[in-house]
């Protein structure tokens, strides 16, 4: 596996060694000790996985503390742009994002730590976005700002995404105190 350390401190991203042949493809998503070695040294405790059809955009969300999240992010089928905000408020990147493509054919992983609001727009209908959390998802202290924030100025592609009712009713990210 090739990690690969972006313009913001601790998100990474993960090039699988893959193994292609007429048969298909084989590839090691997980492997801890190989984690460990980059300093990803979590332990996950929950995997989520969602199937979204085009221009479906889930986020910006994220856990507050005690409950925040480090996640590992893949995509199984299709393909998002996915994207992590900076919410460490100490932080010298504090209300930056970094954005990545993350496919099938591709087959990069994504790892956002604690600390950061997290959301994917699809690109391909019947998109499997799968992700292993850190921390188990705990109702009371979820969270999330507006997609289309002005303040973040995030070029997601889109004007009008689809959205769930929680994702419109977000809160700016200037009016968010973070607690991280």
């Amino acid at each position: 596996m090739k990690f690969i350390n972006v313009e913001i401190e601790g998100l990474i991203i993960i090039e699988p060694n893959v193994f292609e042949d007429d048969r298909g493809y084989f590839y090691e998503s997980y492997n801890k000790n190989e984690f460990e070695r980059s300093g990803v040294k979590h332990f996950f405790v929950q995997d989520n996985q969602s199937l979204s059809q085009k221009n479906v955009l889930r986020g910006l969300h994220f856990q507050k503390p005690p409950f925040s999240q480090a996640k590992l992010i893949r995509v199984i089928l299709g393909s998002v742009l996915d994207i992590a905000v900076d919410l460490r408020k100490n932080s010298k990147t504090y209300g930056q994002h970094y954005a990545t493509e993350l496919s099938m054919y591709n087959k990069r992983m994504f790892y956002v730590p604690e600390g950061f609001a997290h959301g994917f727009l699809t690109l391909e209908d019947n998109t499997i976005f799968s992700y292993k959390c850190s921390d188990y998802y705990n109702k009371d202290s979820e969270d999330s700002i507006v997609w289309n924030d002005k303040d973040l100025n995030i070029n997601w592609g889109i004007d009008n995404p689809i959205l769930s009712e929680k994702d419109e009713k977000a809160q700016s990210f200037n009016q968010y105190v973070t607690p991280f």
